[in-house]
């Protein structure tokens, strides 16, 4: 049985986002694809269907609507291109662009792009549309703040002058980080406006878009003037089916050919059929219990003993045999192991005893009531196995689910209360992770500190490699010793293929969960 298992990659990051060389950087001038004349003309052929297991929401159509979340790349991958991006083999690989050059002072990024692309609609792809996509995105806050000017050299060139050195600006703009270099059509959005966009996204993607059902399923066809190859596979067809068990279903009648994400039931009983393949891919994803109500000091949550208490009483491994079939591997940190400036740390010890003598030290040896348990959607199996762990030393929740959407909307705006079973997949390395949950002005930070935070402020200016490391090092171990937050696992997930697929495109970007790039998957010939 062949499985897709992650591999520690995100080591090719490293000379990357650390700060570029002065000039043209080394890794850009590999190819970024064969020349198009080697590539196969073949027309694409036949339908291949996905089984997922959220709803697709009209905002993940929009590039700039990318916020913290590494999910909307199932679609943006799909219908829309970027500057640059991870691809296999290079995980900041010129795609737009032809490559990019950093000045000695590295506050100047200028990018050379490639010439001749039309949108799917027929609009030339030039470098106004480059800056009119990056001043309209919502991403990440630092990066626009250090972003001072933009200049349209010529159609093929545009300039990015920084307000002083970042070295993680690549990281930000030319990975998953953001949705900030994925680029839309200037002419064609100021025609149509935002909202018409997401109803019928124009891009410059492998796929173009064909029809949307809220809640039923996205249909997207292959676009021959992608300039990187032809798409194999006609017809893309995601299907939305949150329950596991008739996603599985599904895959079994060849409803679908790939089913996302199978609880650990579904997943074994699949692998008893030799015409399926069982595959498992994630590792970008940290489960993390988040103690929304930590910096309320009415809150028994602000007790640092009741956060150590809650870490000691969680059998991480239990939890991954649970989920995962034993695949997700438990961890100490919010940061993956394979990511650059990631402090290893290892998970706390499964022991209940421990947890309920923290609990009698903090005062509370019968427990307490903890309030809301929030689930990122749609990991209630998981919230539910956290609920029954800490309620096994005295701490008792009342789970609160909600639709995906509305609960990003929520967590966003500081409106949860309680405990949050969630976590972060924001691509990178440590310090992009860190951006939107750590800072006390992150997108989902409930709170924070001011000397984490002036590091954290310190570090995203600093060009010495050592020294950055140093800080984020630091940061990490006064997390780690504080208690912010319960680290649980690196999630990896199995998924299934169809006896149809020949190319399902998992882990060939590596590190990345779902299928890409999608002009790579295949279906099995005839």
């Amino acid at each position: 049985m062949t499985r897709y298992f992650v591999v520690a990659a995100v080591g090719l990051l490293s000379a990357l986002l650390a700060g570029a060389p002065v000039g043209e950087v080394a890794a850009q001038q590999r190819p970024s694809s064969p020349p198009r004349a080697e590539v196969s003309q073949a027309k694409p052929e036949g339908e291949m269907r996905w089984a997922i297991y959220v709803t697709l929401a009209p905002q993940w159509f929009d590039p700039a609507e990318v916020l913290g979340q590494i999910t909307p790349f199932w679609v943006l991958y799909a219908m829309h291109d970027a500057l640059v991006k991870p691809m296999p083999g290079n995980l900041m690989m010129p795609s737009l662009a032809e490559s990019w050059t950093v000045s000695a002072d590295q506050r100047v990024y200028e990018f050379k792009l490639r010439e001749g692309l039309k949108f799917h609609n027929g609009d030339p792809f030039t470098a106004e549309d480059v800056k009119f996509s990056f001043q309209r995105t919502k991403g990440s806050k630092i990066l626009k703040e250090k972003v001072r000017e933009i200049t349209v050299v010529d159609p093929y060139r545009v300039r990015f002058q920084l307000t002083e050195p970042f070295p993680d600006f690549m990281a930000f703009y030319g990975t998953l980080t953001t949705g900030a270099g994925w680029i839309v059509p200037k002419k064609h959005i100021e025609k149509v406006g935002d909202e018409a966009f997401k109803k019928h996204p124009i891009g410059l993607g492998p796929y173009r878009f064909v029809s949307h059902t809220l809640g039923v399923e996205l249909v997207m066809e292959a676009y021959e003037g992608y300039w990187r190859k032809i798409p194999s596979v006609k017809r893309l067809v995601f299907k939305v089916v949150p329950d596991p068990t008739t996603r599985a279903a599904m895959l079994k009648r060849g409803e679908v050919d790939i089913a996302y994400m199978l609880d650990a039931p579904q997943a074994l009983e699949l692998q008893k059929d030799p015409s399926l393949r069982i595959a498992f891919s994630g590792g970008i994803g940290i489960a993390t219990v988040d103690f929304l109500d930590m910096f309320d000091p009415k809150s028994p949550w602000a007790d640092r003993r009741v956060r150590l208490a809650t870490n000691y009483a969680i059998d991480r491994r239990g939890l991954s045999e649970m989920e995962t079939l034993g695949a997700s591997k438990p961890t100490g940190s919010i940061i993956p192991r394979t990511f650059e400036f990631a402090l290893p740390i290892e998970p706390y010890p499964y022991d209940p005893v421990k947890a309920k003598q923290l609990m009698a030290e903090a005062g509370y040896p019968n427990g307490f009531d903890g309030g809301d348990l929030h689930v990122t959607p749609p990991f209630y199996s998981r919230g539910e196995g956290v609920m029954n762990y800490l309620g096994a030393i005295g701490i008792k929740f009342r789970m609160r689910p909600m639709e995906r959407a509305a609960f990003f909307a929520a967590w966003g705006a500081k409106k949860l209360k309680g405990v949050c079973v969630c976590g972060s997949g924001l691509y990178g390395n440590a310090a992009t992770r860190m951006s939107e949950i750590v800072p006390s002005d992150g997108t989902y930070a409930y709170g924070g500190y001011p000397d984490i935070d002036l590091l954290y402020k310190q570090q995203a200016v600093e060009t010495d490699k050592k020294k950055r490391e140093a800080m984020l090092f630091q940061i990490q171990q006064t997390l780690h010793e504080r208690v912010r937050y319960g680290p649980i696992f690196e999630f990896l997930w199995p998924s299934g293929i169809g006896p149809r697929v020949e190319e399902p495109a998992l882990l060939l970007i590596n590190p990345y969960p779902w299928s890409a790039p999608l002009e790579e998957v295949r279906l099995k010939k005839k």
